[in-house]
């Protein structure tokens, strides 16, 4: 008998995630007992350190239960795997970008402000931020 515990010990997550994995249907409703326990099958704990692996990932429960979905019908779902992942490829390299152009932005108001107050400019507020910011529409 595999308690909903036990199945967190043996798979490394927690009873709240197994929980919430069920009830979002990526593992199937356990067996109860008579006082409404959970008893699991040996046949679930695979599938629990799927989602885990597949989280590590960065695959989302949404992500995870399509994959688990196809698998179940009798289909391979390598293929959406892969899409799944070169969309996460791709979105990574663009948030690299996005934190590249920030961090070039901030080193130039850093800059600007170091010039600024080696020339002994005095600005209202602050030559770090008028700097950088546009100005109001």
């Amino acid at each position: 008998m595999l308690t909903v515990g036990r199945v967190a010990e043996q798979t490394g997550l927690s009873p709240k995630a197994v929980r919430l994995y069920e009830a979002g249907g990526l593992i199937d409703p356990p067996e109860r007992t008579p006082a409404g326990y959970r008893i699991y099958t040996d046949q679930t704990l695979p599938v629990l350190r799927f989602i885990r692996q597949a989280q590590a990932l960065g695959l989302s429960l949404k992500e995870i239960k399509r994959i688990l979905d196809l698998q179940r019908e009798g289909q391979q779902p390598c293929d959406l795997v892969i899409g799944l992942l070169d969309d996460h490829l791709a979105d990574i390299a663009q948030r690299i970008a996005d934190l590249q152009a920030l961090r070039h932005t901030l080193k130039n108001a850093r800059d600007h402000a170091d010039q600024a107050a080696h020339r002994g400019e005095a600005d209202v507020i602050c030559p770090i931020i008028e700097s950088s910011v546009p100005a109001s529409e």
